[in-house]
Order: C-alpha cells, then structure tokens, then sequence
C-alpha cells in the first residue's frame, strides 16, 4: 500500500460526522481493542483457497487484513475492504512489514452504501454479519459480490450457521442464513454458475475461558462461468 493510500485512509477516519452506523460501530469495535487478529487467515478460506491458481481477489471485510495478506503471499493481487480505518490501517502496516505493500490495496468502504469498483478472480466473504445490520443489507452485499466476480471466477460465501456451543443465551436477535438462503438470496444468473461446495462444517474451538468447544459454519463456494 502507498503512502497516499494510508494517507488517504487516515482522512476518512477524521470525518467521523459523515461516517455511516456501520462504519461509526466498527471503529469503535477496532479502537477499543488493541489487535483482534489472531495473527492466521480464516482457516476455511485457506481450505477452499489454496489450491487456485493466483489471479486478483477481492476480501470483503477484511478487517486487520489476515485473509489478504496470505492471499498476497501465494502470489494474489488483492483489494481488502473494511469499514474501519483502524482495522485498515492496523493492516496496511503488517502488509508493510512484509513486503506486500504493492500486492494490497486497502480500501474503506460501508459495503451496503460503496463498493470496490472491478472486477475479481476470487470474491471472498468470511464471516460477514453484523449487529447493527439492517433487513436485507447482507443480502444486498452479497448481490454487488456476485457482480463482482469475473468469468471463470469464485465467490466463496463463509458464515456463521449459529452461536457457539458456549452461548447459552445469544446476546442479541439473529438469523444466521443456511446455505441454501444465502443461494437462494444471491439471484445468479440460470446455467451461469455452478455450485462447487455447499456445506456445514463443525469446528473445534476454544471458548473465552480457554475451555473446548464448537461453532459450526456455513460454507458456500460457486464459480462463474466464461
């Protein structure tokens, strides 16, 4: 990433009076904590992922930039859109820090207002959901990546297919999509995309207090046709 692009993402983050709720809720997430990044890429990315061949991939809440920074590495040109500056500019510097500044271009966007123009090899979104979402923004997201993909390219749709096995009393109203929704949802175009994964996986996880536990996904890959 350039110098201007930092410079750039640092102005946005001093509007806070134009920012969106979406944009004002994750900052706030980001700037209360000094790193959420685990340090590794969404492991179902890696899984569905590595083996493509490198092209341009767009990450869709990309957050603190783990997921494009190890589809930088394995040779992808990739755009990461967030809509914190924070996250993006806690990214930019690990991206930095790794000789991968030119491989990146990290962009702020409210996903349900702006878009990264283009069009993509791979459009990934992992874990797309949000707290102060509105009816049908997720879905309207997930439309504009659709669009995005180029021919012959992949969309990889990774979501929550509920709460961990520790929440016994969720902290808020949610419907997490199967699926056959999220599919269902996207519109695709009849004969135009074919399905490669359709799946619901459990993973072992750890709860707050270090103890085992499991939280189970939701994993959609389709490709375009030429």
């Amino acid at each position: 990433m350039t110098d201007t692009s930092t410079t750039a993402t640092d102005a946005l983050a001093a509007k806070a009076t134009t920012d969106t709720v979406a944009q004002q809720y994750w900052e706030g997430f980001y700037g209360e904590r000094d790193s959420v990044w685990s340090g590794r890429p969404n492991e179902l990315l890696v899984r569905e992922v590595e083996a493509l061949t490198p092209g341009t991939a767009l990450d869709l809440g990309c957050a603190e930039g783990g997921d494009a920074i190890w589809l930088a590495r394995r040779g992808w040109r990739v755009t990461g859109a967030d809509a914190s500056a924070t996250a993006l500019r806690r990214a930019a510097a690990r991206a930095d820090e790794e000789g991968l500044s030119e491989r990146i271009d990290f962009q702020r966007h409210d996903l349900s207002a702006g878009f990264p123009t283009g069009s993509f090899d791979l459009v990934s979104a992992q874990y797309l959901h949000s707290p102060v979402e509105q009816d049908g923004e997720r879905t309207g997201i997930l439309r504009k990546a659709a669009q995005a993909v180029a021919p012959g390219g992949v969309l990889l749709i990774v979501g929550h297919a509920g709460w961990p096995s520790w929440e016994a009393e969720p902290p808020f109203d949610y419907h997490f999509p199967t699926t056959a929704e999220v599919l269902d949802s996207l519109g695709l175009e009849p004969g135009q995309w074919h399905v490669e994964v359709e799946e619901l996986v459990t993973r072992d996880v750890t709860d707050p207090e270090g103890r085992p536990a499991t939280r189970q996904d939701n994993v959609l890959k389709v490709r375009r046709g030429r």
